[in-house]
């Protein structure tokens, strides 16, 4: 994948010359909030800051209810601290304990689950994915509007994500899962008190600039910079550039093929009243993320393109930036799974968005 963007990246700068207006149309926010967010979770990880969390959630003993909670939390989590940060929490979480319980083979059906919840919560919020905070500054309709044309969708993909999970537990309803503890909750030490202080704090701080919006985000990250360099060096070696590097190319090509005139012009006469349609293809190409960007000036119905968007990450893991960060947090534990992951992932989405479709395209048309 990281390939594909760095080629695709490459190619648009003969379409549109590097300059300092090119380098600003790219979403530092986002990558700054994505870098930050993968190496301070990485900390979690290290300091066992998630076994209290562990702890509550494996006295859950039955799978139907352990999928519904953590598929649940992803949904309404993703609605306030997006739908990428939601994943980047609870993945780990549903990996971890669905080895400790022996429960391995129905990790990706689970993890695709979340990847679907992300997706369809978080487009209820104006800030609950990138694309929908860019076009909703963009657009200037006010929140309760716009949370209004979303809520059809947000409610629609409850109801299914719940037949999804009733089906997956079909053959055994009451199918139960014993979790042992002692191997993914360690105790806390007191030597590492100190770090455990730092991360937690660390973490709200993101979150909060993340919720608020603040335009102060650089001073966020270079706290978060500053504190990992003084007092946990060894993590910023953990971080996955490979992610964050692949997230800089796509933003480079689309606002590549922003700046060139031609094509410019070509969606000038093109997407107008095909907002759906273009925005779900070409998110297969660059993400849903730039094509927000490439779309939103030659946008006429906002309905259409953001109910587009928004579905977009069904189609296949290119589709949205979200879908990206589950597959890298699978791999990190399953190295060499990628083709594993994207069948299961593809068949499951594509048929959830055969589902929701149908009701979007009507509610586009008479709406």
């Amino acid at each position: 994948m990281l390939s594909v963007a760095l080629i695709a990246a490459i190619a648009s700068l003969f379409i549109t010359p590097p300059s300092v207006a090119l380098l600003s149309e790219i979403d530092w926010k986002t990558l700054a909030t994505l870098f930050m967010l993968l190496s301070v979770l990485e900390g979690f990880k290290n300091e066992n800051i998630f076994s209290p969390l562990l702890k509550r959630i494996s006295r859950i003993n039955g799978m139907p209810g352990l999928t519904a909670f953590l598929v649940f939390s992803v949904f309404y989590s993703s609605m306030f601290v997006t739908n990428d940060v939601s994943l980047i929490i609870f993945v780990p979480v549903t990996i971890i304990l669905f080895r400790a319980g022996g429960k391995e083979k129905l990790i990706l059906p689970v993890l695709t689950f979340e990847n679907i919840a992300a997706i369809r919560g978080s487009l209820l919020t104006p800030f609950g994915s990138p694309q929908n905070l860019y076009l909703f500054t963009r657009s200037g309709i006010p929140v309760s509007d716009f949370m209004l044309m979303m809520l059809p969708l947000n409610l629609m993909s409850l109801f299914f994500l719940i037949c999804f999970i009733l089906f997956l537990y079909r053959k055994d309803i009451h199918e139960k899962i014993e979790i042992d503890t002692k191997n993914i909750c360690h105790e806390w030490t007191e030597e590492g008190r100190k770090k455990r202080i730092l991360y937690i704090s660390l973490f709200v701080i993101i979150l909060t600039t993340i919720v608020t919006r603040t335009k102060l985000w650089p001073v966020t990250l270079a706290v978060t910079a500053v504190s990992l360099l003084i007092f946990d060096r060894a993590i910023l070696r953990k971080t996955d550039y490979v992610l964050l590097l692949t997230f800089f190319c796509f933003f480079v090509f689309s606002s590549s093929l922003c700046g060139n005139p031609k094509i410019s012009e070509f969606l000038e006469k093109s997407v107008g009243g095909h907002e759906y349609a273009w925005s779900v293809l070409l998110s297969q190409v660059i993400s849903n993320v730039p094509a927000s960007i490439v779309l939103w000036p030659f946008t006429k119905n906002l309905r259409a393109l953001l109910y587009g968007l928004d579905s977009a990450g069904l189609c296949s893991i290119i589709g949205s930036l979200a879908s990206v960060i589950n597959l890298r947090l699978y791999l990190r534990e399953y190295p060499g799974k990628t083709m594993k992951f994207i069948i299961t992932f593809t068949w499951i989405s594509l048929i959830f968005f055969v589902i929701v479709t149908v009701p979007q395209l009507l509610l586009i048309k008479n709406l």
